[in-house]
């Protein structure tokens, strides 16, 4: 049994409009428009204030300077398994950052990587100096 998403998208929220699927598929890929564009107005959405902020923070090239997740689902041969395709994987990049980071607590290095630094510059140190002239 599937794990029910904590905030889930509503789908009056989302813009799907059916385009024609690119690639392989003979006449029927030029005649029939099974491809989903999705289209979802983070901003403007009913999701919680900090799951905007961290959706609009991604570095995801789906996402435009407005603040609009742009998806494409053309993986299967009609429109209804790809619009099931394209609300599936909003739902996945919005349950990626449902969950807040956590924060990093900064630590001092240990001793022994202090030395095993050190050990490794000095003998670099070696490498570097036996380069140079030979003497008589």
């Amino acid at each position: 049994m599937p794990l029910l998403p904590k905030f889930p998208v509503d789908e009056r929220e989302v813009d799907l409009s059916a385009i024609r699927a690119q690639g392989a598929g003979g006449q029927n890929v030029n005649k029939v428009s099974s491809a989903v564009h999705l289209r979802f107005d983070i901003a403007a959405s009913s999701l919680p204030d900090d799951i905007k902020a961290r959706l609009l923070a991604l570095s995801d090239s789906r996402i435009t300077q407005e603040g609009v997740l742009v998806l494409k689902a053309q993986q299967h041969r009609t429109q209804e398994m790809n619009r099931a395709d394209a609300l599936a994987r909003l739902q996945e990049i919005v349950d990626s950052v449902s969950q807040p980071p956590k924060p990093r607590r900064a630590t001092k290095p240990t001793y022994g990587s202090k030395q095993r630094r050190l050990a490794g510059k000095s003998q670099r140190s070696e490498i570097k100096a036996s380069r140079g002239k030979v003497g008589e």
